[in-house]
């Protein structure tokens, strides 16, 4: 996709914002009919400039208040795509990236106890072949922009 322009940069700060936001509402943000907005929304589904639409659950209202970050060390080397294929279909993996230094990668983990925690950890060494991974457990989130 070309570059894009000042009225698309506002109609994603507008879905940014308020990811239900109606068409007719953002184009009444941005100067533009409904169906403006609609097609320049498709073509940006189109292009990859959005990727979806997705439901943000509050993981603590599920109970999931144990939270952890997780150092991986692995046997050989492995692709980052093979990582993300072994670890997605585990929803106490919250985010995932491969990382520098002695690890392998890094995993934000939450569960609902230390148990969970436990059970998400066997799954996660399971699925890509661990050789060892190191648990910091958190105790207080002094900033936690995610969360508002």
């Amino acid at each position: 996709m070309d570059r894009l322009d000042d009225t698309d940069e506002r109609i994603l700060a507008e879905l940014i914002k308020d990811a239900r936001a109606t068409y007719a509402d953002i184009g009444a943000h941005v100067n533009l009919s409904a169906p403006a907005v609609k097609r320049r929304v498709d073509r940006m589904l189109d292009t990859g400039v959005i990727r979806g639409f997705t439901t943000v659950v509050d993981r603590s209202a599920l109970g999931w208040t144990t939270e952890a970050y997780v150092q991986v060390f692995r046997h050989g080397t492995i692709a980052p795509e093979q990582l993300r294929a072994a670890w997605i279909d585990i929803p106490e993996v919250i985010s995932a990236a491969t990382v520098t230094g002695t690890a392998d990668a890094m995993l934000h983990v939450l569960a609902r106890d230390m148990r969970h925690l436990e059970e998400a950890l066997e799954k996660i060494r399971s699925a890509a072949d661990v050789e060892r991974s190191e648990s910091i457990v958190v105790l207080t989130n002094v900033i936690d922009r995610d969360r508002g």
